[in-house]
C-alpha cells in the first residue's frame, strides 16, 4: 500500500470521526431550531464546526494549510446548503422520526455529507 493511499485512508477515518461528533454530539439547541430558514445562525455555526475540525484533520495528515483552508471553506458552503435543504424538506413535509420519509431524508442528508468527504479527499490528492 502506498503512503499516499495510507494518508487518504487515515484522513477518511478522521473525517468520519469528526462527522460523528460534529453532527451528533456537538449540536446545540440553537443549531437544531428553525432549520428550514436559510439565514440561520445555528446552521452557520454547525457548518463551521464541521469545517474547523476538518481543517485540523487535514493539517494533521500533512496537507498544506492554505489548501486545507480552501477545501474547508468549500465544505462549509456545501454542508450549510445540504443541511438547509434537509431543514426545508422537514419543515415542508412535516415528517418526524415516526415516519419512514423522515429517515429517507436523513439517509440522503448523510450520504451527501459522505460524498462531500470523498470530494474533499479527491481535491486534496489532485491539488496537493
Amino acid at each position: 500500500m502506498t503512503s499516499q493511499l495510507q494518508i487518504v485512508l487515515i484522513l477518511l477515518a478522521l473525517l468520519q470521526v469528526k462527522h460523528l461528533f460534529a453532527d451528533f454530539f456537538f449540536q446545540t439547541p440553537r443549531m437544531l431550531a428553525d432549520r428550514g430558514s436559510y439565514l440561520h445562525l445555528g446552521r452557520v455555526q454547525h457548518a463551521g464546526i464541521h469545517a474547523g475540525f476538518s481543517f485540523v484533520a487535514l493539517v494533521l495528515v500533512g496537507v498544506n494549510s492554505r489548501l486545507a483552508l480552501l477545501v474547508c471553506l468549500a465544505e462549509w458552503i456545501v454542508h450549510f446548503h445540504i443541511d438547509w435543504a434537509k431543514g426545508r424538506h422537514a419543515t415542508a413535509s412535516g415528517l418526524g422520526p415516526e415516519h419512514a420519509g423522515y429517515w429517507r431524508a436523513f439517509g440522503v442528508d448523510q450520504l451527501m455529507h459522505q460524498l462531500t468527504y470523498l470530494a474533499m479527499l479527491w481535491g486534496v490528492v489532485v491539488l496537493a
